[in-house]
């Protein structure tokens, strides 16, 4: 039995409807109800959907007024973003009474690594439900987890017995879980992706599992190595608890679609001075400043500028931003711009996950069956 890959005990913890339920908890009247939060008015956006709503069809990201369509009784709540971190603050010290290696993702989800743990519970699936149980005791909210060798795996897993429920992939488990996984269900793969792997006849990991790594490289790029070893169960990232940030943006839904650049200038001066806010507030500044677009049509653009220098400056970065601006010509009227700043000073050159623990390809990958979990 080979020993190549590091077996730990992963969760990961996927608040369900994170934001819709803080308003519904917050709100009776509007428990049982189908909302949206975010999405108002002709252009809005919404950030999350109830169940009651994604019954519907209703999906984050998606237009207030497509949903409005699909579930005409919805009902739109502002976004209250205090509060949501106000929760997500309650529950990062409930993950923190188990263990130190806590990497949140964001504000309603986070990996934990309890191999080792602060209670001594040699069962990650247990520690997972007792997790959830004083997640659902002390904010009344529910939470969904997945529970495996690693992250990749404990991710797809806590999204199958949503919502409110958690999956065990089990060691000996993960190869046949990962061949009989939709194509569509692996982390990292698409819309387009997934698109253009049942094109070449991609449709499950076994079918994925078959495609050589020359092969995955040729149609996917770099990708293609990531999809060549996850597939195998090898994902080796560890549960990091200060993540390093990559970026950091700003955007502008607007009103009514803005026809000349003239008139996106001003708009430009706002995000950029709020961009500038958040690298002083993080103590941040970076050298690619990117512009993105999206026009009347849905159909998004990004222009992109590395500088020889870090700026968190409001003025260097609109002065970039206006130059990605009038670098080429509109394809449209626009509906939405966006200022980001990647290439940070936090930063740090990191091996590829995927190359970190590279098998002879000849070998049957295999895990500790010992382990409990």
């Amino acid at each position: 039995m080979s020993n190549d890959l590091p077996t730990r005990k992963i969760i990961h913890v996927d608040m369900d409807a994170f934001y819709a339920s803080v308003e519904q908890l917050d709100n009776p009247e509007l428990r049982g109800k189908p909302i949206a939060v975010g999405g108002g008015g002709k252009r809005g956006v919404i950030s999350a959907a109830s169940y009651e709503a994604r019954k519907f069809g209703v999906r984050s990201a998606m237009s207030g007024r497509l949903a409005e369509k699909l579930c005409p009784d919805l009902i739109f709540v502002r976004t209250n973003f205090d509060r949501y971190k106000e929760v997500s603050s309650q529950i990062r010290k409930i993950f923190h009474d188990y263990t130190d290696l806590v990497e949140p993702l964001s504000l309603d989800e986070a990996y934990l690594d309890v191999t080792e743990n602060k209670i001594g519970m040699p069962s990650a699936s247990i520690i997972a439900q007792q997790i959830r149980q004083r997640i659902f005791e002390e904010t009344g909210l529910t939470a969904s987890a997945g529970i495996s060798i690693n992250k990749f795996v404990a991710k797809v897993a806590s999204d199958y017995n949503k919502p409110n429920g958690q999956k065990t992939v089990n060691p000996e488990d993960v190869l046949q879980f990962l061949e009989d996984l939709d194509i569509r269900k692996f982390y990292g793969v698409g819309k387009v992706t997934a698109e253009k792997m049942y094109q070449k006849g991609i449709f499950t990991g076994k079918d994925l599992k078959a495609k050589s790594l020359e092969y995955l490289s040729e149609h996917f790029g770099k990708s293609g190595s990531y999809y060549y070893h996850i597939v195998r169960g090898i994902h080796n990232s560890e549960v990091k608890p200060n993540r390093i940030r990559k970026s950091l943006a700003a955007e502008r839904t607007f009103s009514e679609n803005l026809s000349s650049e003239i008139f996106m200038l001003e708009k430009l001066e706002h995000i950029a001075e709020e961009v500038s806010r958040r690298l002083s507030k993080s103590n941040v500044a970076g050298k690619t400043v990117t512009l993105k677009i999206k026009y009347s049509d849905f159909t998004l653009q990004t222009r992109s500028k590395t500088l020889p220098y870090f700026i968190s400056d409001k003025t260097i970065i609109l002065e970039t931003a206006k130059d990605l601006l009038y670098q080429e010509k509109l394809n449209n009227s626009v509906r939405l711009l966006g200022i980001s700043m990647s290439n940070l000073n936090t930063d740090t050159s990191k091996k590829d996950d995927s190359k970190a623990s590279v098998v002879d390809k000849k070998k049957t990958v295999s895990v500790q069956l010992k382990f409990e979990f």
